[in-house]
């Protein structure tokens, strides 16, 4: 045949397909969350989510240092507490000794190069198991303001370069910038959770910090999975806000709003491959259904084709050690 044009030409050999590759992913792009919980020398896997565990602070020193060893730098660590710690108020969060902000200014002593994020959101120290105040069984909106700028500033104080607000109230963009700015930390960043869609994926993280709502579910606040166009409401009140980047959670189920908010923003875009979609991998890898390493490789991939200028993923470390093995 007479074709002047043969795209196969540019697939021809490993060296010629990687040199065309329009989308990369690298170590650098990623973002490693960590479950710490309280107690000394533990370290106990998440039943649901094979290959990630629950840290004592004084094991989560040496993951990270392990992990910083492979190239992950950044890493976004979650508490899980005993229900005694819990409270309507989640007053813990707001506890400078608490193990929690300990640890966090134990991490940037130990490792000051790291990035640090943090979450930002009453859940995992409310006893009601919501992201904000709970009164007469609805989510009361500006009170809870109060307590996450509280909240963001405890967290600066103890190092943290990012503040992750994951609660979906409307205005803590603001409110948490404002308080951050009059504390002092203009330069600490907010990755804002700006499309926080209401899912079923999140089982296995809630399962890991047992922070399942005690009543009810989270649809007042976080978004319908049907809505696409809310987005670009919810991005551009953090972007006016003061958001440093916006991201979109879940991200696999949700590749088009991330293409959304990179088409709408010109700030960093974000994506959490959320424990649900790990342990969808995990578990069909362990069956023999699928190649878990390449699956691994073809999803983080399609977030990054998607838009996602960083991904927080539980499959940091593991990517890594493919990358470093295959340089």
């Amino acid at each position: 045949m007479d074709l002047s044009r043969r795209p196969r030409r540019n697939r021809k050999s490993d060296a010629v397909r990687q040199m065309v590759a329009e989308t990369q992913v690298n170590t650098s792009d990623l973002i490693f969350p960590l479950f710490l919980i309280e107690g000394s020398n533990k370290k106990e896997e998440v039943a649901s989510m094979p290959g990630i565990y629950r840290w004592s602070q004084d094991l989560l020193y040496k993951e990270i240092e392990e992990c910083m060893n492979l190239g992950v730098r950044s890493f976004d660590v979650f508490p899980s507490l005993s229900e005694d710690k819990k409270d309507k108020m989640a007053t813990e969060g707001l506890n400078p000794e608490g193990i929690y902000i300990q640890t966090l200014a134990g991490i940037k002593a130990r490792f000051p190069e790291c990035c640090l994020m943090t979450d930002v959101a009453m859940d995992p120290y409310s006893s009601d198991g919501h992201d904000g105040i709970v009164e007469n069984g609805q989510i009361l909106n500006d009170e809870t303001l109060e307590v996450l700028g509280k909240m963001a500033v405890v967290q600066a104080q103890a190092g943290a370069d990012i503040i992750g607000p994951s609660d979906m109230m409307d205005g803590r963009v603001a409110h948490i910038r404002a308080a951050l700015d009059a504390a002092g930390f203009t330069n600490t960043s907010i990755m804002s959770y700006t499309a926080k869609y209401a899912s079923a994926y999140y089982g296995p993280f809630r399962d890991a910090l047992d922070s399942a709502p005690k009543f009810g579910d989270k649809k007042t606040y976080q978004m319908d999975p049907a809505n696409r166009k809310e987005a670009i409401l919810e991005g551009e009140l953090d972007f006016q806000e003061g958001a440093d980047f916006l991201m979109v959670k879940p991200a696999l189920a949700y590749l088009d709003v991330i293409r959304t908010l990179k088409d709408n923003f010109d700030i960093p875009i974000s994506c959490y491959n959320v424990s649900g979609e790990y342990a969808m991998v995990k578990a069909a890898a362990e069956k023999g259904w699928l190649d878990g390493e390449r699956i691994m490789l073809e999803t983080l991939l399609s977030m990054k084709r998607a838009g996602a200028d960083i991904i927080l993923t539980y499959h940091a470390k593991e990517f890594a050690e493919w990358q470093k093995n295959n340089r």
